[in-house]
């Protein structure tokens, strides 16, 4: 499985097919497909007819909640430097197990803005899984916890500021050119006699 993914609100439902109209209700279902966990948007109509009744697990969902559709807005402009929630989309779709704790810890920053809501938690294959929704976009984030230890929460707090700082190709510092044998890196004579010194009056002749 995935330590995370994304998966968009859809603009049509699941179900029946028909598109979503702007501030209409609709219902998300998440599905435990064992590789990987699947998204699934229906039409009111649709909840009622064939999921309202029963319990989650015979219907085979694992989360359900339901929310306002918003017609898409128009395309922001790209920004330069990433923020917490720009940071935390290329990491997914980087898919590097190295930035799976600085991926948690990301999603825990826009919680506690509000950029992210939890709508789920509950453990599989022995890991616990956060299921993230963006209110705005209706974005599905599923993060699993690492489970950090708190002595390595100051470095994993220091790879996400430098992420954030540098994004994920940081400068590299300038190679310094090595001094060949027999030079001197401290200035000489030659570099004193180049440097600017006073004028002096020559000396009077008898």
């Amino acid at each position: 499985m995935n330590e995370w993914n994304i998966q968009s609100r859809a603009h049509a439902c699941a179900a029946c097919e028909r598109g979503f109209t702007d501030k209409e209700a609709y219902h998300t279902l998440l599905f435990d497909e064992k590789q990987d966990f699947r998204r699934s948007d229906v039409c009111d109509a649709c909840w009622q007819k064939h999921y309202s009744e029963g319990a989650r697990e015979r219907k085979g969902f694992v989360s359900y909640w339901h929310g306002i559709y918003e017609a898409p807005a128009p395309a922001p402009e790209a920004i330069q430097k990433d923020t917490a929630e720009s940071l935390l989309r290329k990491l997914i779709e980087l898919n590097d197990p190295k930035y799976v704790p600085a991926g948690y810890i990301l999603a825990v920053m826009l919680e506690r803005k509000r950029l992210l809501k939890i709508k789920e938690q509950f453990v599989r294959d022995g890991q616990r899984v956060f299921v993230y929704e963006h209110p705005r976009t209706g974005d599905v984030f599923t993060i699993v916890d690492p489970a950090l230890q708190l002595n390595q929460l100051d470095q994993v707090q220091h790879d996400v500021a430098a992420l954030l700082e540098h994004g994920l190709n940081p400068p590299q510092p300038e190679p310094q050119t090595p001094a060949q044998p027999g030079e001197s890196t401290t200035p000489g004579p030659i570099a004193e006699a180049a440097s600017p010194t006073p004028e002096t009056e020559p000396a009077e002749t008898v």
